[in-house]
């Protein structure tokens, strides 16, 4: 796969919750230069930041509390801030997740305004595993992304053998993003109803995605080179 050969130098954010160690793989194999950071003094001098995250709304922003101001300024000065899962929901302005788990209120970054709602289907719930991307409108996140091969991915693991259009990738989550603004929604995919998997803000530059890009494949790589070039412009 023919992409361009990029560095940038980007920031992790590593406030307690994420899958780190393969964040910072994938973003390396996608030509970054990756620095793990709990000091909001480091997000100004990157090319681009990653939100990640795995685990509850309330708990992820309560523990990312030290970084909001440094993240809504940097998203503010226009710097790529991407969210990953948790990362992407973060990204938004609130969650039924804090009341139905009886947490009372949680106030997101506020960065995508909308929210995030629990499925209400009959459908298993986490949603988990390989599902489709259905890509919306043009983002240089999802630029290529159609005509990706990737390895054919499996009910149970990683992806491997065969190959299939690459508009696969890999969930783990109950709740999912509802923005205010239909624009927003950059791809969408199906779970019982269709739900936004990537989502960005009206400026292009605040962007996350439902599902884990470093364990979804080529697919999940070529969105993450695509992270890369646009920090590195």
């Amino acid at each position: 796969m023919a992409t361009k050969q990029t560095a940038a130098e980007v920031v992790v954010v590593d406030y307690g919750l994420g899958n780190l160690r393969s964040v910072t793989r994938g973003l390396e194999r996608a030509g970054a230069d990756v620095t793990l950071s709990a000091d909001p003094a480091e997000f100004a001098a990157a090319d681009g930041i990653v939100l990640p995250g795995v685990g509850a709304f309330s708990e992820g922003m309560d523990n990312a509390g030290p970084f909001r101001e440094a993240l809504v300024e940097e998203a503010e000065a226009g710097t790529p801030l991407f969210g990953i899962c948790l990362g992407m929901q973060m990204l938004l302005t609130t969650s039924e997740e804090a009341d139905h788990e009886g947490q009372g209120d949680a106030e997101g970054l506020d960065l995508v305004p909308g929210k995030n709602v629990r499925f209400r289907t009959d459908q298993t719930v986490p949603h988990m595993g390989w599902n489709e991307l259905n890509v919306q409108r043009d983002h240089p996140l999802v630029e290529g992304v159609d005509s990706v091969e990737s390895e054919m991915p499996q009910a149970d693991g990683p992806a491997r053998g065969g190959s299939v259009d690459g508009e696969y990738a890999y969930f783990v989550h109950s709740y999912y993003a509802e923005p205010d603004d239909d624009d927003a929604v950059v791809a969408t995919t199906d779970y019982g109803t269709d739900f936004a998997s990537i989502v960005a803000n009206e400026a292009g530059n605040v962007f996350g995605t439902q599902f884990h890009p470093e364990k979804s494949g080529e697919t999940g790589l070529r969105i993450l080179r695509n992270y890369v070039d646009i920090c590195a412009e």
